[in-house]
């Protein structure tokens, strides 16, 4: 004790020694000083919640070192959930929590559509593997497909309930969604005939379409997976909970042949599938869930596959072996959204934090981490002809970068 110090009073020791309350002095009736008492503490707590909310707000909101995007885009007001790139034309489209989705050119930033007549948070988008279409759907499956050679004028809308997920097929004018009740919808555009596979009261939020284009790999909630036939709209595999996951699917990759498909579970498994049922496992010591999954480099020597966590690990598997290869190096690991493929035998991922990082997955050696979302990486999108990733991100923005080449 410093030697200016005044000894502890005893009432001190009987109210405590927040020097604050010493400050207040409450004169009048019982009830009317306990009101007082009670309306400081709670503009206390309403203050303590407010600061806490700012700082996890600041800490979401990093500054990043510098900006590596070529371009970004900022005309949305709220996080971009979703975008995609238009196979040929120098166009981007993306969506959001601001209920829009927006046409732009990734050259200039430039809108050339504006879409506003949804309702609810607009979570896919997507244009056909040709380019002629762009679809749009919201959180609530409110679904519309928009011509983009004719001033994208709207050809086609539907509704089909909350929606899990929605993609084009690879090689026709074809639309699927899945929805919160399990069903399938699959429709030519633009005339609208529908087929629907049933589901079975577990909802769907991941979906892979076979390289053939003729069959639809499906995950449930409940952990079971399907593969479809999309022409005679029968299952020609289900495999349940009793022989894979036992909770929600939340990430599928099927192989070049279709003969092989590695599926992720909330739970952390992770299980390789063929067109009769499970081949086996792939086992992590310490499994967290799984966010996202790659299978198969094109054109590399042997078979491997990829897992990403929230928790920051990648892992790159042999799949003959059914064993780990290598886990890829980071020395500031953040958690992954989305795994993609590109060339020179790279895998990128986006990340909580707002960092796109790629990596050799022949050793996991780094290879590159560009910077300039403040915010998580919701989703991302390549274009191998053009060597250019879309990002779309919690902080507002949709970015455009350009992949370093392997020698920087």
């Amino acid at each position: 004790m410093r030697e200016n110090t005044p000894p502890r009073s005893p009432m001190d020791e009987l109210l405590g020694d927040d020097d604050e309350d010493d400050e207040l002095i409450y004169v009048g009736d019982a009830d009317e000083v306990l009101d007082a008492w009670e309306q400081e503490v709670g503009d206390d707590e309403e203050l303590d919640e407010e600061a806490g909310a700012a700082s996890e707000e600041q800490e979401l909101h990093r500054t990043p070192a510098k900006d590596d995007a070529k371009l970004t885009f900022t005309k949305h007001t709220a996080p971009v959930f979703c975008g995609a790139l238009h196979p040929t034309e120098d166009l981007a489209v993306t969506g959001g929590e601001d209920d829009k989705a927006y046409v732009w050119n990734i050259r200039t930033g430039e809108v050339q559509h504006e879409v506003t007549n949804h309702s609810d948070s607009v979570v896919a988008v997507g244009f056909s593997y040709d380019g002629v279409f762009v679809a749009t759907g919201d959180m609530a499956g409110y679904i519309q497909v928009l011509k983009v050679s004719q001033n994208y004028r709207q050809v086609w809308e539907f509704t089909v309930g909350d929606m899990g997920w929605m993609r084009w097929h690879t090689g026709a004018h074809v639309l699927m969604a899945g929805c919160e009740s399990g069903e399938v919808y699959v429709w030519r555009i633009p005339s609208g005939d529908c087929k629907v596979l049933p589901g079975h009261e577990a909802r769907t939020e991941s979906a892979e379409l076979m390289h053939d284009g003729k069959k639809l790999l499906v995950g449930y909630g409940n952990g079971h997976v399907k593969l479809w036939d999309l022409k005679s709209g029968t299952p020609l595999l289900e495999v349940d909970s009793s022989a894979g996951h036992k909770e929600n699917i939340t990430a599928l990759a099927v192989d070049q042949d279709g003969q092989m498909f590695i599926t992720g579970c909330e739970d952390g498994s992770l299980y390789l599938l063929g067109p009769n049922g499970v081949l086996g496992q792939l086992v992590a010591p310490n499994p967290y869930p799984i966010e996202s999954v790659l299978v198969d480099y094109p054109g590399f020597e042997m078979k491997v596959a990829a897992s990403g966590t929230l928790q920051g690990k990648l892992t790159i598997w042999d799949v003959a072996r059914q064993t780990k290869r290598v886990e890829c190096e980071d020395d500031n690991p953040t958690g992954i959204t989305k795994l993609v493929w590109l060339k020179d035998y790279i895998i990128c991922a986006g990340t909580l934090g707002g960092w796109i990082k790629g990596w050799d997955f022949r050793s996991g050696a780094k290879r590159f981490a560009l910077d300039g979302h403040t915010n998580d990486i919701q989703s991302i999108s390549y274009d191998k002809q053009r060597n250019i990733i879309l990002s779309t991100s919690e902080d507002c923005t949709a970015k455009i970068f350009e992949v370093p080449s392997a020698s920087q």
